[in-house]
């Protein structure tokens, strides 16, 4: 009994900075394993994670279930507000409903589309890297990793550049409740109260849009006719509250726990700073490595039997990425950081119908932040401990400090 609480921890300790001793355990002695703590099935072998990926029964529409059935009336009304957004968010639905949804934004977030926000992007992490400049202790999260996807994205979706600030605290709010906050009291609420203030914003946001459509995302949506029925308004604020939220959370994420790993590696950080050119491998490697996404949470719709297992309908599942994307039996040397690794078959962000929308502009930042850093501050270290969002299926930091150290 002791081991099984042992295991059933999966947050606990030093686990919540680094997983990987852990997950290495369970890959090894437990690939699909049922958690009392948490309720739900884990899987971590990367050819299961991918094959669930894949396989219909294993279902994203698991916010409605449990509104519906495992919550009272008292419950179901207190919390209405929150399912109302929610149950329209295209993460926690299944074809053709969609379907439906990810059409319409799709084009928005395709490679061709993608690469013309390039010179932008530059420009945007060109400023920001200048508005550190004689800084020699800042904390990377606020002052890099975060401004640079909550200024771009704000652009690509429509949002004026001077309330994107505001969307910092909602995002942290909802982040609560939407990945899993383990510990922190009221989160519930905070993500309600977060949601209900972002999407009233969103509402008078459109309304003016509406009156002066432009070329942004927001804009396509109230204009768009080409899908049967038509959106709605409250569709059209909840993809919006989705997009605003996921198009900066993932890869801020990104951007500091890729550059946290290359002060960890300094060979690595060196070569990358040698050769430059190598920047694409090494995007892929970090999201493998240490990447933004911890897990992904499915609901089972039907009985499946994996490995012994049976994983009855209504079954929670949780996908973990963080244990696939270092599974021995897919990738050689899966604890060491390689950024010339050509052979990265990861699922870092994810696959099949529910596959990373905005992956190529995540990557697009990525690609074009970490050279920039470690050109502009070659000398970059850590400053003391990080703090972590206790969060099951997001794995990202709070903050990072970090100081200018000894020029190399």
């Amino acid at each position: 009994m002791a081991e099984t609480v042992e295991l059933d921890d999966v947050l606990g300790g030093e686990r919540l900075a680094d997983p990987y001793p852990y997950f290495a355990r369970m890959l090894e002695e437990h690939p699909v394993y049922w958690n009392q703590r948490y309720r739900a099935w884990f899987l971590h072998k990367h050819e299961d994670v991918l094959w669930a990926l894949r396989h219909p029964g294993f279902s994203s529409d698991r916010v409605r279930p449990v509104y519906e059935t495992h919550l009272s009336p008292e419950k179901r009304a207190e919390r209405e507000p929150t399912f109302d957004v929610l149950r329209h968010w295209m993460v926690f639905l299944d074809p053709p409903e969609h379907t439906r949804l990810r059409k319409l934004v799709t084009p928005a977030f395709s490679p061709k589309r993608v690469a013309a926000w390039r010179p932008r992007v530059e420009q945007v992490v060109k400023e920001t890297l200048a508005a550190l400049e004689g800084r020699t202790r800042f904390d990377f999260i606020a002052d890099f990793a975060y401004p640079i996807p909550a200024i771009v994205v704000a652009e690509l979706i429509g949002v004026p550049a001077a309330d994107r600030d505001m969307f910092k605290k909602w995002s942290d709010d909802i982040l609560t409740l939407v990945f899993g906050a383990q510990g922190e009291p009221g989160r519930r609420e905070k993500a309600q109260q977060g949601l209900i203030e972002l999407t009233d914003y969103l509402a008078d946001l459109i309304t003016r849009i509406r009156r002066e459509p432009g070329d942004d995302v927001i804009s396509s949506l109230v204009t768009a006719d080409e899908v049967d029925p038509p959106l709605d308004d409250r569709e059209i604020i909840s993809t919006c509250a989705l997009l605003v939220f996921g198009g900066h959370e993932t890869t801020t994420n990104l951007i500091a726990n890729g550059t946290r790993q290359l002060m960890r590696h300094p060979r690595q950080w060196q070569l990358l700073r040698d050769e430059p050119e190598r920047v694409n491998t090494a995007v892929e490697e970090l999201l493998r490595f240490d990447g933004p996404s911890r897990l992904e949470q499915r609901l089972m719709a039907e009985d499946v039997e994996l490995r012994g297992a049976t994983l009855r309908k209504g079954d929670s599942v949780f996908l973990v990425q963080s244990a696939a994307n270092r599974d021995p039996d897919v990738f050689d040397r899966p604890h060491e950081l390689d950024i010339t690794r050509v052979r990265n078959n990861h699922v870092g962000f994810g696959f099949g119908v529910h596959h990373c929308l905005g992956n190529f502009l995540a990557r697009l930042e990525a690609q074009v932040a970490f050279p920039a850093v470690i050109g502009a501050m070659p000398d970059l270290e850590p400053d003391g401990t990080e703090e972590w969002h206790t969060t099951m299926m997001s794995r990202g930091m709070k903050t990072m400090p970090v100081r200018r150290g000894a020029a190399v």
